[in-house]
């Protein structure tokens, strides 16, 4: 099983200044390759200060100049915000740029606030993901060149990526997936999978496999899958219980951006009160460790290695949290020096 980093630069208020988000980021990037994690991923979210990551090809790029042998994926750009000419000729100079070290992930995104907002008219899932299904053969076809795009979203004449990859064939795609759909076109596409399990423990992380096993025996073939997680290295339980807290304000907050409710100002949602976090419907501090790799080194290896068992190539450490610089970096610190020895 291969590790990698997965980051944001994330807030729930003002008290952090934006760019010590970023400082903050970029500490945690070069730990990771410092460490031997074999990628770093960052994403896309458009006027919300939950997640500032406007454009994460400056990021990556910023990243190669830091770093010396580690990837740099999107996870994810988001295919509805982006035209495939440009989406190919934007991640084919960042090949270029980070000599090779380019991994494109992407998804059809998921917060109806961004569609608001990023498309004409709006936009719902639905049409989002079928964006997706046709952004991945355009951008495929304008790196091979002379490509012409007839479909719902996308049409243009005949057209070549312009820059063309450093990699030969264009760096590797990553489809975000859920649903045996998802799956399934990943695979019949040649492109690996990334999953995310959100609150339904180990039974999510086994059927997700399951969906992306199902596809790979439809299509007989194999690409990689990678499993997304928030995580925390703990001393003991204590510390474990104080970074679960933590993690379940985060994900209540991120519940409250996906329901797409609340006031906004400056960019960021009307505060949740306490009664409203310890009552979410679907997150329940009860079960947060549960759900995420939230443990004793002990604790995360054990599970690691079950994760490795099922299939999974892949296991990305997300180090959002709304915890403090120091409190991060000792967790990644852990995570590089005592759990992932376990499996060199």
């Amino acid at each position: 099983m291969k590790f990698s980093l997965f980051a944001h630069m994330e807030r729930v208020d003002e008290h952090q200044h934006q760019k010590d988000l970023y400082d903050e980021f970029m500490s945690l990037c070069k730990m990771a390759d410092e460490g031997g994690m074999t990628t770093v991923w960052t994403g896309e979210h458009h006027g919300m200060d939950f997640t500032i990551a406007p454009n994460p090809f400056l990021n990556l790029i910023d990243i190669s100049h830091q770093t010396q042998n580690i990837r740099l994926g999107t996870g994810t750009v988001v295919a509805p915000y982006w035209h495939p000419i440009k989406l190919a000729g934007e991640a084919a100079m960042t090949d270029i740029i980070t000599k090779g070290r380019l991994e494109l992930g992407i998804a059809r995104g998921a917060y109806s606030f961004e569609y608001e907002r990023m498309v004409p008219g709006g936009m719902d899932a639905w049409s989002a993901g079928e964006c997706l299904r046709e952004i991945v053969p355009a951008i495929k076809g304008l790196w091979k060149g002379n490509h012409t795009q007839e479909s719902k979203h996308f049409n243009f004449p005949k057209t070549t990526s312009s820059p063309k990859p450093l990699t030969e064939d264009g760096p590797p795609i990553w489809i975000a997936a859920r649903d045996i759909n998802s799956h399934e076109f990943a695979i019949s596409h040649d492109c690996n999978v990334q999953v995310t399990p959100l609150w339904q423990g180990l039974e999510e992380v086994e059927g997700l496999i399951e969906k992306y096993n199902e596809a790979c025996a439809k299509f007989d073939r194999r690409t990689k899958i990678m499993i997304l997680q928030h995580a925390y290295v703990a001393k003991d339980e204590v510390e474990a219980d104080k970074a679960a807290a933590k993690l379940h304000e985060f994900y209540c907050y991120f519940g409250a951006w996906f329901k797409n409710e609340r006031p906004i100002n400056q960019g960021l949602i009307q505060p949740l009160t306490q009664e409203e976090i310890d009552n979410h419907p679907f997150y329940k501090k009860e079960t947060i460790k549960n759900d995420l790799m939230i443990g004793t080194s002990e604790q995360i290896i054990e599970r690691l290695k079950h994760y490795e068992s099922l299939g999974y190539d892949e296991f990305a450490y997300w180090s959002d949290s709304g915890m403090s610089r120091e409190e991060k970096e000792t967790s990644l610190r852990r995570f590089i020096d005592e759990v992932m020895p376990a499996f060199n």
